[in-house]
């Protein structure tokens, strides 16, 4: 079964921007795979998913501010995040849609107000 390591993650001001990455063990050409992620005392959420088609939706939250991307090539997934808002804080983990793989250990996004 394919694994993945998510990076990227980190401490930023509200406004800054972070590019998570995800790393695949396998191929995920023909995949649909996303992002979803973990605020403290909240259930997972999808953020992003992008289809084997290179199609992409974005939960309301992420609209306009958040671009899911993918090189197959390198079976790697990102997500840009720009404009970054407290309320982004989170773990963050990439999977596929829905996640069926096993969960990587995530890449943790904290946002100071």
């Amino acid at each position: 079964q394919v694994q993945v390591v998510e990076s990227g993650g980190g401490l930023v001001q509200a406004g800054g921007s972070l590019r998570l990455s995800c790393a695949a063990s396998g191929s995920i050409f023909s995949i649909d795979m996303g992002w979803y992620r973990q605020a403290p005392g909240k259930q997972r959420e999808l953020v992003a998913r992008i289809n084997s088609a290179d199609s992409t939706t974005y939960a309301n939250s992420a609209k306009g501010r958040f671009t899911i991307s993918r090189d197959n090539a390198k079976n790697t997934l990102y997500l840009q995040m720009n404009s970054l808002r407290p309320e982004d804080t989170a773990v963050y983990y990439c999977n596929a849609v829905p996640g069926y793989m096993n969960w990587g250990q995530g890449t943790q996004v904290t946002v100071s107000s």
